[in-house]
């Protein structure tokens, strides 16, 4: 019995084909082999039609939306992206995939540049949440900078800053930052460039966008939910792997039939299929070690955080105890003062009562004297 799939592509093979065909080839079955039960069954999943290709992940997506051999695709798309019509003139080197290596999880990524001599960097992160605004303005400062050099030493004495072309930085998120869905679970699509708080308009060259994949899912997968868009159409194409998702597409837009026959036409090439699942497993593999690194490393500043914040509370407790002492002292040390002004304050009061108790009896005296003189 067809599944929905092969019901739309014909060509797409069995389970039992596809694995006649692995057996049939000493290398390829070794490498199938090889492979855990669950990419195993993915693998056969895919090249089935059980389940549609993630063409997102570099390998796919490159192979579908090549902008050397399929131009047209990839312009339709970021002209979406970016609302309004672009033409990419050439593809450039990424000589920036240190920085993106260090900082992020990347299934894709790719860097060309338009007509008007201005650049867009579009990837694919597996997970967003590793400070995704830092990272990309680091990225766009990058590209912008080498921008800067390549037409510098191109134009020499003719250079001058006009010639500098925007830098557009698209990241799409399999799994978007926390921030983003805290902001909305109904916005996927977040645009962002430098403006004046004054109204003033300045071309600073530098855009962003992010579109949060999961966000979008969410969305699309509703029943009563229609693809709305042209943008949509692409992203359900790149990012849904759900049959039925895919069925509601075509039935939507046939020019994307096109588009699935070319990629279940690799799916027949077996060889070709195998060395892209690969290349996909390989950065899967390489995405999970840096994840658990990224993960550890975060624990161990958490860790230092609160170390840090324990000796800061411990220092201020001592800090109070000090005070406390001190201030005890102070205490103690005014009480004493004040006893010993009591004990002094007393003294002369009992000086001063003895005082008087001389002069009155001085004053006796005299009036006794004084009483004689008058007898005389």
């Amino acid at each position: 019995m067809k599944n929905k799939l092969q019901n739309y592509f014909p060509m797409i093979r069995t389970q039992g084909e596809v694995l006649s065909e692995l057996r049939e080839n000493t290398k390829l079955w070794k490498t199938f082999c090889e492979w855990e039960g669950k990419y195993q069954q993915e693998y056969l999943d895919i090249c089935t039609g059980v389940k549609g290709v993630k063409l997102l992940y570099d390998t796919y997506f490159k192979a579908v939306m090549n902008p050397d051999t399929r131009p047209e695709r990839l312009n339709d798309f970021l002209s979406e992206i970016l609302g309004k019509k672009v033409k990419i003139l050439k593809v450039l080197p990424n000589e920036s995939a240190q920085i993106a290596a260090e900082s992020s999880l990347l299934i894709m990524d790719i860097v060309v540049q338009f007509e008007d001599g201005s650049i867009a960097n579009v990837e694919v992160q597996k997970i967003g949440y590793l400070f995704p605004g830092q990272r990309s303005a680091c990225y766009s400062s990058d590209l912008l900078l080498r921008q800067y050099k390549r037409v510098r030493a191109e134009l020499g004495q003719g250079f001058t800053y006009r010639k500098i072309q925007k830098v557009y930085t698209i990241v799409l998120f399999e799994k978007s930052n926390s921030d983003f869905s805290k902001f909305s679970k109904e916005i996927y699509i977040h645009h962002f460039e430098q403006k004046s708080d004054t109204g003033v308009e300045m071309n600073l060259l530098q855009e962003y966008t992010f579109i949060c994949l999961d966000i979008f899912g969410d969305i699309i997968q509703n029943e009563d939910r229609k693809i709305e868009n042209r943008l949509e159409e692409w992203l359900v194409f790149l990012s849904q792997d759900d049959p039925d998702m895919i069925i509601k597409l075509l039935n939507q837009n046939a020019d994307f039939q096109e588009i699935y026959e070319e990629v279940y036409t690799i799916c027949l090439n077996m060889e070709r299929m195998m060395e892209m699942f690969s290349k996909e497993l390989a950065i899967l593999d390489r995405n999970t070690v840096k994840l658990m690194i990224d993960e550890m490393e975060e624990e161990v500043v958490e860790a230092k955080r609160k170390a840090d914040e324990a000796v800061r509370k411990a220092d201020e407790a001592v800090r109070k105890a000090d005070e406390a002492v001190r201030k005890a002292d102070e205490a103690e040390s005014r009480a004493d003062e004040a006893e010993s002004r009591a004990d002094e304050a007393e003294s002369r009061a009992k000086q001063a009562e003895h005082r008087e108790k001389q002069a009155r009896e001085e004053v006796d005296n005299l009036k006794k004297e004084l009483e004689k003189m008058k007898n005389i």
